[in-house]
């Protein structure tokens, strides 16, 4: 039986235990370059023990990639020399870290240049940006493959692709976004070759052993009850192209760790991922938290406060191997030592998350 404080290797990365920072995006690199106080904030999360650093969403060079201001880049020299420091200052402090590499795709709201998605569609099915045409998105995949490979030389230890809530590369796996009649659109398969292409891009730009991980949801930004897969079947023909294409592990991204994905099982979005892939998959969602992601007086996911609660049920699904690693996000906010107090049984001190934590990089 696994167990949070278990070692566990994919590709050369040995992350020291089970436990993850989730991505959370902070909107604190000026200019799109992270910048010292970056590098605390990830430094001080691994040494109090968080096993596996995943970044904040980082965007690709890519004219219609980004969406929000002050959100850090993954090109140019300003900003790789100070993802370059991030890692360091990680490394230092006993941790492994790995960007998320992102394009907002169809979640885009700037005009100029438009947004890009597979069939111009916004999230609510209406025509908003322009359809990428067959350049555009060779050019996307070719973006994808540079900052991976930058990732790898400024001294990363893996990389994760963004392909979850309603963001490009889910664009084209969602029938709601992606209408196209080419050989990237129709039927599950062919709607996950965009992924694929990517992640196989990837793949070619980094060493062997460099770790891909590749985030999936259902629900999409502002679209809780959006589903990419009906069925175990669909979201079978949908991983199938990305793991054959080289995805190392899969982090499920749910609101609620503990909520059954399909009828007729207790098995979560990862455990689905898992059982129907064969490969590692992480599972995340309002760990810790007595109030879930998008729930209660608020309409955005970090906006309300939450208590804390414990985690038994994480902890027995893990055991039973139902997914590998475990990603925390809003407890690590409000607790940077949250890691550490989970190893030791000691989450009772925890402090509850209050939105006010998002106005520092505490």
């Amino acid at each position: 039986m696994a167990s949070l404080d278990e070692s566990f290797t994919v590709g050369d990365l040995t992350i020291p235990n089970r436990i993850v920072m989730a991505p959370m995006t902070r909107t604190a690199s000026p200019g799109g370059v992270p910048g010292p106080n970056v590098a605390e904030y990830y430094a001080r999360r691994a040494a109090h023990q968080v096993g596996l650093i995943v970044t904040e969403g980082t965007y690709i060079d890519h004219p219609a990639a980004g969406a929000y201001d002050n959100v850090p880049e993954f090109y140019g020299e300003q900003a790789l020399a100070g993802w370059a420091h991030v890692a360091r200052r990680v490394h230092d402090a006993g941790g492994r870290i790995i960007p998320q590499l992102w394009h907002t795709g169809a979640a885009r709201t700037m005009t100029d240049p438009p947004a890009e998605g597979p069939s111009g569609l916004g999230l609510d099915g209406a025509p908003a940006g322009k359809a990428m045409t067959l350049q555009d998105i060779d050019d996307a995949v070719a973006a994808f493959a540079v900052a991976a490979a930058a990732a790898e030389r400024v001294g990363f230890d893996g990389v994760e692709l963004h392909g979850a809530h309603g963001y490009l590369i889910d664009n084209f796996l969602w029938t709601a976004t992606n209408r196209r009649s080419d050989r990237y659109g129709g039927d599950p398969a062919s709607r996950a070759r965009f992924g694929a292409e990517v992640v196989r891009a990837v793949r070619a730009a980094v060493s062997p052993g460099f770790p891909v991980f590749f985030r999936i949801s259902q629900w999409k930004l502002n679209a809780y009850e959006a589903r990419t897969a009906e069925s175990p079947d669909e979201l079978a023909q949908l991983l199938t192209p990305l793991a054959d294409a080289g995805v190392d592990v899969f982090h499920a991204s749910t609101r609620r760790y503990w909520l059954p994905e399909f009828d007729g099982s207790t098995l979560n979005l990862a455990g689905w991922a898992r059982k129907l892939s064969g490969k590692p998959t992480v599972t995340v969602g309002s760990v810790g938290m007595d109030q879930q992601y998008g729930e209660g007086d608020f309409t955005q996911g970090f906006t309300g406060p939450s208590g804390v609660t414990g985690i038994d049920e994480l902890v027995a699904r893990l055991g039973r191997d139902e997914f590998d690693l475990v990603a925390v996000g809003r407890s690590l906010l409000a607790n940077p030592d949250w890691a550490e107090l989970a190893l030791r049984g000691e989450l009772a001190r925890t402090v509850p998350y209050d939105p006010a934590v998002l106005q520092t990089l505490a």
